[in-house]
């Protein structure tokens, strides 16, 4: 028998994480990049020599990929907070982090550290036949903070956000078959896949693509629709909602157990970053309880961004929610789901889940959202929130001529969050995008949103943005702006 040992079993790979040689070398890059990054400290301008570095590489995108890039952004591969280097040598605000997933910005050190000691796994990528302990860490932290003001009670991972409402949608069709339609709102959008892009309301996202899944379309809530309904002793937001609640139970009676779900965005990215009132959400939803068709909340961009780690949290409807999609900055995207609606085996699985760096990375990044003070009417997302709010009412009182009247637009700014837009030139398609790339030409990288009315979107790094940092910003943004529309 062998003898009885008081030193604790390890495994060859947790001493591989905790010897001292890979601790001084992990240690010894983040500090390297460390030192070179503080170096980038402001805006600035492409270095004499490398404008061809970024034409060759713009040209060989262009070649590969059949069409060229929307922007010529492309990185050095360091950053520093908010400000990025691109290959030219140039140095810019970036307000979109990728479209999301940078929420930390670029080259944080901890975030460094995490991916260094994530990359010295034995794989490269993970999956559900073959998985390191990594996985189930960050799918059991996920659906705990899921679960904190929810029913939602288990997590399946992915790695990409398009893949997690796919498998949303089928554990929907699958709890409710043989029910086919899916019910969503008019301008979302929720991905590229051939099923997402035909739920997406965009019909240039899905040219040549075959529409087997019939979609039935809602009104999301409008503002100045529903000002302009005020009449008597009712509100015009009580008679919006109403006009809405009837509108989805014709759909209810049209086809009735008919329905698989309803794909709630909370804020509508792509749309507009257009927002709700708690009680428009309530109305719909209560609508959908009384017909058994269950409430599926698309946040793969909200997650993390708003009040509350969860968009639903901030709107306290967690008592409604039945599946949830999550993705971007959570880096592994991920379906998350109640009991009742646990799909049976074989209907999820995946070759890839994520790859080992994501996986450390996501977990890390919900710690720090969850151990900072970033949430709630305090914190510094709703700070950041307000800084944008004025830095864009003193842009529009100073150049009225730069934001005209449409009576589809309610404020020059809106959103929810860290999820930020404005609306310059009356909300033109042509003349935000020029404002976005006369922008960018100054410094700051932007996108547009909407479908008309357009506006100009930013998803800022709030993680690792200052509040000092506004009022440059909002110098760039106001040249730019000047450039637009000369």
């Amino acid at each position: 028998m062998p003898q009885a040992t008081t030193q604790q079993a390890t495994t060859i790979g947790q001493q591989i994480r905790e010897s001292e040689a890979v601790r001084s070398g992990v240690s010894a890059i983040v500090d390297e990049i460390s030192r070179r990054r503080a170096e980038i400290t402001e805006v600035r301008g492409p270095v004499d020599g490398l404008k061809t570095t970024l034409d060759d590489l713009m040209k060989q995108a262009e070649d590969s990929r059949g069409r060229g890039l929307m922007m010529p952004y492309i990185g050095s591969g360091v950053g520093n907070g908010a400000l990025v280097e691109l290959v030219d040598g140039s140095v810019k605000y970036d307000l979109m982090c990728g479209i999301g997933p940078n929420f930390f910005g670029h080259s944080d050190p901890d975030l460094l550290a995490v991916a260094l000691e994530g990359a010295m796994t034995d794989v490269t990528f993970q999956g559900y036949f073959q998985q390191n302990a990594d996985a189930i860490h960050f799918s059991d932290r996920l659906a705990k903070e899921a679960g904190r003001n929810s029913r939602l009670r288990h997590a399946f991972l992915c790695n990409s956000g398009a893949m997690a409402n796919d498998n949303a949608l089928k554990i929907c069709f699958h709890n409710r078959h043989p029910a086919d339609r899916v019910l969503a709102f008019q301008g979302c959008f929720m991905g590229r896949s051939i099923a997402m892009s035909q739920i997406g309301d965009n019909a240039a996202y899905r040219i040549g693509v075959p529409t087997n899944i019939p979609i039935d379309y809602m009104p999301f809530f409008d503002e100045p629709a529903a000002q302009r309904m005020s009449a008597g002793d009712a509100t015009g937001q009580s008679r919006y909602i109403d006009m809405c609640v009837w509108h989805l139970r014709q759909y209810f009676e049209r086809y009735p157990d008919k329905h698989a779900c309803f794909v709630f965005e909370l804020v509508q990215g792509e749309g507009g970053y257009n927002t709700a009132p708690r009680e428009y959400f309530t109305a719909l939803m209560d609508v959908c309880r009384d017909h058994n068709v269950p409430v599926w909340v698309d946040e793969v961009q909200t997650f993390g961004r708003t009040t509350e780690m969860f968009a639903f949290e901030a709107l306290d409807l967690g008592e409604y929610i039945d599946v949830c999609t999550i993705g971007k900055m959570s880096q592994v995207c991920a379906a998350i789901f109640t009991p009742e609606m646990n799909p049976k085996p074989g209907l999820l699985s995946g070759t890839f889940l994520g790859s080992s760096v994501a996986l450390r990375v996501g977990r890390r990044m919900i710690e720090r959202l969850r151990e900072g003070d970033y949430y709630g009417e305090g914190g510094r997302i709703a700070k950041h929130h307000r800084h944008f709010v004025e830095g864009i009412k003193a842009i529009a009182q100073k150049h009225p001529d730069w934001f005209p009247h449409n009576r589809s637009i309610m404020e020059p700014y809106g959103g929810f969050g860290g999820m930020m837009r404005f609306s310059p030139f009356g909300g033109d398609k042509a003349k935000v995008a020029k404002a976005c790339r006369c922008m960018y030409e100054e410094g700051v990288v932007t996108l547009s949103c909407g479908h008309g009315p357009y506006h100009v979107r930013i998803l800022p790094p709030l993680g690792v943005m200052r509040e000092e940092e506004w009022p440059t910003v909002f110098e760039l943004i106001e040249r730019g702006l000047a450039k637009a529309a000369s």
